[in-house]
C-alpha cells in the first residue's frame, strides 16, 4: 500500500483513540473504552522556510504546544514530547506545576522528551524522519492501540510520520490543504455562501496577478486599495498592500500601456513583512503563487475570528472567538487575542463558523479550523458587518491560549452566550501575545523569568484562576521575546493583569 493509503487505514483507528482526551474526566473506565491514551506531540511547523524566518525567533515556537503538557492532569494520559533542541528543565517544571491535583512526580514520570539536537531550518518533522533509532525510540515507548499524534499543522511529512509510527494522527488529511489556502478560502466562502471581499481565485504568475487586477479596477473602479496575498503564508507576513490611486486606467484597464503601469506598481507594495522587497516577494509568488483582493476599510474596523473543531466522527463544534490584535497601521499581521470577541457580533461568528466547518467536515476535514473575518461598522445600518478573509486549517495563534485555559480550569465553551466557564461557572476572559518584545529582555534565562515571577506574583492562582501563563520563554535570551496569556474573571481584571505583569516584566529586566 501507499503512505496515502495506510494513513487512511491508520486514521479509522483515531475516533477510539482520540475520545475524551482533551477533557478530564476521572469517572470514565479505564482501558479501550476509557480514557488511557499515549499522545505524540510533534510542534513542528511545517510551512516553507522563507516565510517562517520573518518570525522573529520562530525557532522556538515549537514552546507554544506546552500546553498540552496539562493534559497529563488525567493520571492514564501519558505523553512523548519531541523538539530540535532540548528544553531548558525549568520551563518543564513551570508547565508541571500548573498542574491541578497531580503530583509533579507523577505527571513526569508519565513525560518522555525527545529532541533531534539539530538547529538547521528544517521541520521538525523532517529532522524526526531523519533518525531512524529516534522513530524507533518513539515507536518502542508507545502502546500502537492506545496512541495518536498531533501536530501544528499537517503536511505529507507528518503524515509519514504517523504511518512511520503506526499510529493516527489528529489532523487534517493533507490531500485536503487546499481549503486552508489563500483561494482555497476563498472558493469555500463562495460555495458555502459567507460574505468576503470581492477578489480573484489562485494566480500562479506575476502576470495573472496584473490581469487580476485590471480586472478588479475596470469592474469597481471604486477601490483604492488591494491586498495582494501569498497563497500559503504565515501570520499575514505574506501580504502586500497595493495604492491603486496612483496607477488608474487613463484609457481601457486592459491597455498594454496600463498592465505595464500596474507592473511597475508592484515594487511600491507595503510589504508586511519586515525587510521584504518585490524581488524577494516575487520570487516567493511564482513559487507559491496567491490571490489578489480588495483591502476593506473602515473609520471603525475590527479583526474578530471564531475556532472550531471536527471531531473524527465528523462532528462539528465550535469552540471559541476572539478579536485578533494585529499590527499598526497596516492591520496585516497577528500580534495577539482577546477573548471573546465582541457580543455585536459574537454568535453571527459563530453560525459563519459552523457554517465553514460543516463544509469542510463534508470534504473530509477533521481537526482544528480558523476563520478570519474584517469587521466595519454601517452607521446607516447602525450594525457591524463581517467580511471572511482566511481559513486556517492547523493550529493559530489564537488556539494555545484558549487550552490552556480549557486544560487549567476543566470549563467549557457555552453557545448560547459565547462565554466560557470554569467547572466553578466562573466566566473566563483573558488577553495573549505572542509578540512581547522588549531590548532588555535579551539575555534573559529561562531561570530569570522565573524569579521575576515568584518575586512578582505574576503566577497563575489556581484557586482563583485568574493571573498569567507565560511561553516561549526559550526565545528570552537571543531574541528578547516572550508569550503570556492574561486570564481574568471579567474583561476589565484580564486587562489589568496583563497590563501590570507587562509593566513589572520591563521595569524588572532593566
Amino acid at each position: 500500500m501507499s503512505i496515502a493509503q495506510q494513513f487512511h487505514h491508520l486514521q479509522t483507528r483515531l475516533q477510539e483513540c482520540w475520545e475524551g482526551t482533551e477533557t478530564f474526566v476521572p469517572e470514565l473506565p479505564k482501558g479501550p473504552g476509557g480514557i488511557e491514551r499515549d499522545i505524540v506531540v510533534v510542534p513542528s511547523l511545517s510551512f516553507p522556510q522563507p516565510e517562517l524566518a520573518k518570525i522573529t525567533g520562530y525557532t522556538h515556537y515549537e514552546e507554544r504546544q506546552l500546553y498540552t503538557l496539562i493534559q497529563l492532569r488525567n493520571p492514564r494520559t501519558r505523553m512523548i514530547y519531541i523538539t530540535s533542541q532540548p528544553l531548558h528543565p525549568s520551563i518543564i517544571d513551570y508547565y508541571l506545576d500548573l498542574l491541578p491535583g497531580v503530583p509533579t512526580s507523577h505527571a513526569r514520570d508519565r513525560l518522555l522528551l525527545l529532541a533531534t539536537y539539530d538547529r538547521s531550518d528544517k521541520p521538525l518533522t523532517a529532522k524526526i524522519l531523519e533518525r531512524p533509532r529516534l522513530v524507533e525510540r518513539i515507536r518502542q515507548a508507545l502502546r500502537p492501540n492506545q496512541a495518536y499524534m498531533v501536530c501544528f499543522n499537517s503536511t505529507p511529512l507528518e503524515r509519514e510520520l504517523a504511518v512511520t509510527l503506526g499510529i493516527p494522527l489528529y489532523s487534517t488529511d493533507p490531500d485536503l490543504l487546499y481549503w486552508g489556502t489563500k483561494a482555497g478560502s476563498r472558493e469555500l466562502f463562495a460555495a458555502a455562501g459567507i460574505p468576503h471581499p470581492v477578489g480573484s481565485g489562485f494566480l500562479a504568475t506575476v502576470s495573472e496577478l496584473v490581469q487580476a487586477i485590471a480586472h478588479l479596477q475596470a469592474k469597481y473602479p471604486h477601490l483604492h486599495r488591494l491586498v495582494v496575498k501569498l497563497n500559503e503564508a504565515f501570520s499575514g507576513e505574506g501580504n502586500a498592500l497595493l495604492d491603486l490611486t496612483q496607477v488608474r486606467p487613463t484609457t481601457s484597464p486592459t491597455d498594454p500601456a496600463h498592465l505595464q503601469r500596474l507592473e511597475n506598481s508592484l515594487a511600491d507594495m507595503r510589504f508586511q513583512a519586515p525587510n521584504e522587497t518585490w524581488d524577494s516577494y516575487r520570487q516567493r509568488f511564482i513559487t507559491l503563487g496567491g490571490i489578489v483582493e480588495a483591502f476593506i476599510d473602515g473609520s471603525q474596523k475590527r479583526s474578530p475570528s471564531v475556532q472550531g473543531r471536527i471531531t473524527p466522527d465528523g462532528r462539528v463544534e465550535i469552540i471559541s472567538t476572539h478579536e485578533q490584535l494585529l499590527n499598526e497601521p497596516e492591520g496585516q499581521i497577528f500580534i495577539g487575542c482577546e477573548f471573546p470577541a465582541h457580543a455585536d457580533y459574537r454568535h453571527q461568528l459563530q453560525d459563519l463558523g459552523r457554517t465553514a466547518g460543516t463544509y469542510l467536515a463534508q470534504q473530509g476535514v477533521i481537526g482544528y479550523y480558523g476563520l478570519d473575518f474584517v469587521a466595519t461598522f454601517d452607521a446607516d445600518q447602525q450594525a457591524w458587518e463581517l467580511a471572511a478573509i482566511e481559513i486556517n486549517l492547523r493550529k493559530g495563534g489564537t488556539t494555545h491560549p484558549f487550552m490552556t485555559l480549557q486544560f487549567l480550569t476543566d470549563g467549557h465553551y457555552e453557545l448560547e452566550s459565547g462565554l466560557f466557564y470554569s467547572k466553578h461557572r466562573r466566566p473566563k476572559f483573558y488577553i495573549a501575545s505572542d509578540n512581547l518584545c522588549q531590548p532588555q529582555y535579551r539575555g534573559l534565562l529561562p531561570n530569570d523569568l522565573l524569579d521575576m515571577i515568584a518575586r512578582y506574583h505574576l503566577h497563575f492562582d489556581s484557586s482563583t484562576e485568574t493571573g498569567t501563563v507565560f511561553h516561549l520563554m526559550g526565545a528570552l535570551s537571543e531574541f528578547g521575546k516572550l508569550g503570556l496569556v492574561s486570564i481574568g474573571n471579567t474583561p476589565e481584571e484580564a486587562q489589568a493583569i496583563y497590563t501590570q505583569t507587562i509593566g513589572v516584566l520591563d521595569a524588572a529586566a532593566l
